[in-house]
C-alpha cells in the first residue's frame, strides 16, 4: 500500500501547523511514520510490536534528556 493510500494521523500536540511533527498511519501488523515537513519522502515502516516497544520506551522516559 502506497503512502498516498493511507489514512494519516497527526499528533494533537503539533498545534495544527505541522512544525516539528510526524504523522502515523496504521497498516495490518505495521505502522508507517513520516515527517510532516516533507510528505514527498517515503515513510518509515515498523512492525506493530516494534512501534509498541518504542511507545513504551517514550512513556517510560527512556529518551528524556
Amino acid at each position: 500500500m502506497g503512502d498516498d493510500e493511507l489514512r494519516w494521523f497527526t499528533s494533537s500536540f503539533s498545534g495544527g501547523n505541522g512544525a516539528n511533527c510526524v504523522e502515523v498511519a496504521f497498516l495490518p501488523g505495521a505502522v508507517a511514520v513520516r515527517d510532516t515537513k516533507d510528505r514527498t519522502r517515503p515513510s518509515h515502516r515498523h512492525s506493530a510490536a516494534g512501534w509498541a516497544e518504542f511507545l513504551a520506551a517514550v512513556r517510560a522516559g527512556e529518551f528524556d534528556r
